[in-house]
């Protein structure tokens, strides 16, 4: 197998660490070059001491034309905005370019600018592509800028797709997202309300009704399916490291069994690597998925039919973030989709 030369730009993130864990032992790539200006110069082992003997490399504070000398594809593991004109530059430089901020997963700049900031390089956010795979593949495939999606719409797009497609819910029927994060979705940075003593031994919801990735759920919703919900997303966050669990809360159209909402899912996710459909009264755990590129969805039907209740678990840092920038890196180099991803969850 041909190697690909990548590089990280922002590397010493939760999402960077993550990226160099599953790119060390993926057998496609060469890792060239990862950058930190806070951390330039400096080992990564004496960073991250778990990268010990797996990656030899110095956190370089290389402008972006060194990258893209070192590297045939980039990830940009920045913050929102920061990450516009680095993505842009390399682009011009005829990189192709995964991005896991914000700034390149809405195809509506108007609906990006109403959530986030201006956007200073529409040109190159029209010709992004969403990179979940599961739904939009083909144009991942040849896609040159990836935007990689956010860790709560992963949890939330997968498994409710396939019930808006089948027209089970009504445009204007209410979908009630109730997701539960661990501490690392809110980043490295220090941030008191993700301190030890603020978040353990306690369980709360936060920007209800106004977090950013709701925007991205019905856009990307209404690209995948031809509809929009009505969607309220309330996270919340848990006293644990990692991991997301969404339950997902649907007034349905017409009655249906749970065979037949079986069969949709099964349908619609048939040979999908990294989508673990449960049995019937089977629900997911977030110690089933720790430390995996899988997300684990099962239901509930209730209600007499009418009713019906979606899970679906992720690591937020794997199929939330690093392992699904892997999965697109994997698409758009024409490697096996599950290389480097296949690894098992931790258990315990």
């Amino acid at each position: 197998m041909t190697k690909t030369r990548v590089a990280i730009i922002g590397a010493s993130g939760y999402t960077g660490v993550e990226l160099m864990r599953i790119l060390s032992a993926h057998p496609g790539v060469e890792l060239t070059m990862v950058t930190s200006r806070q951390y330039a110069g400096m080992p990564v082992s004496s960073v991250f001491p778990s990268l010990r003997s797996l990656v030899e490399l110095k956190f370089s504070d290389n402008r972006v034309a060194a990258v893209a000398a070192a590297a045939e594809v980039v990830f940009t593991a920045l913050p929102h905005k920061a990450a516009i004109e680095v993505v842009a530059e390399l682009y011009q430089a005829g990189k192709k370019v995964i991005d896991l901020s914000a700034d390149y997963r809405f195809s509506d700049r108007d609906l990006y600018e109403q959530w986030y900031q201006p956007h200073t390089r529409p040109e190159v956010l029209e010709v992004s592509v969403y990179g979940l795979p599961e739904l939009f593949r083909d144009q991942i495939v040849s896609g040159q800028v990836i935007g990689n999606p956010g860790c709560y719409p992963t949890s939330v797009i997968l498994p409710l797709a396939p019930m808006l497609k089948a027209g089970l819910v009504a445009p204007a029927s209410p979908v009630v997202v109730d997701a539960k994060s661990g501490t690392s979705g809110a980043g490295r940075g220090l941030s008191p309300g993700s301190l030890y003593c603020e978040v353990n031994e306690s369980f709360k919801p936060y920007k209800a009704g106004r977090h950013r990735h709701q925007p991205e759920m019905v856009e990307q919703l209404g690209r995948a399916v031809g509809q929009r919900p009505n969607l309220l997303f309330v996270p919340h966050l848990l006293p644990v490291n990692r991991g997301i669990l969404s339950s997902i809360y649907l007034t349905l159209e017409r009655p249906v069994e749970g065979r037949e909402i079986e069969k949709l899912l099964a349908d619609s996710y048939a040979g999908e690597p990294f989508v673990r459909l449960l049995p019937d009264g089977e629900l997911p755990a977030l110690s089933a998925v720790r430390g995996s590129n899988f997300c684990d969805i099962g239901f509930v039907v209730g209600g007499e039919g009418r009713q019906l209740v979606l899970f679906a678990a992720i690591d937020n840092l794997v199929k939330g973030a690093a392992g699904q920038a892997v999965q697109n890196l994997n698409l758009i180099c024409g490697q096996p989709e599950t290389c480097g991803l296949l690894t098992g969850p931790l258990a315990p």
